[in-house]
């Protein structure tokens, strides 16, 4: 294990998380996160709660709040139906280099 610099409370998390996961685990993590909080943010822009969400996608509410939270990794398919009635899609672009 690679030396770390220490913060004030310990190690800094984002070395802490250098040495635990892979390149490919943390761009997958990091994905999720962002994935899921701009879908977060899309249902709080259309004033819509999870339970109207549910109504509207087909997707149960608590499915919605566990993906939300980050407690699930919901399948592909599964995104796109909460997604849809939010007016929002998925899209492949170019990685940023």
């Amino acid at each position: 294990m690679r030396k770390v610099k220490n913060s004030a409370v310990g190690y800094e998390w984002q070395d802490v998380r250098k040495n635990i996961f892979t390149p490919e685990e943390i761009s997958a993590s990091d994905l999720r996160v962002a994935l899921i909080g701009e879908l977060i943010k899309a249902r709080q822009d259309k004033g819509i709660t999870q339970k109207q969400l549910e109504l509207l996608s087909g997707v149960k509410q608590p499915v919605i709040a566990r993906m939300e939270n980050g407690t699930s990794i919901p399948k592909i398919s599964t995104i796109l139906k909460i997604l849809a009635p939010l007016g929002k899609t998925l899209a492949i672009v170019p990685l940023e280099k």
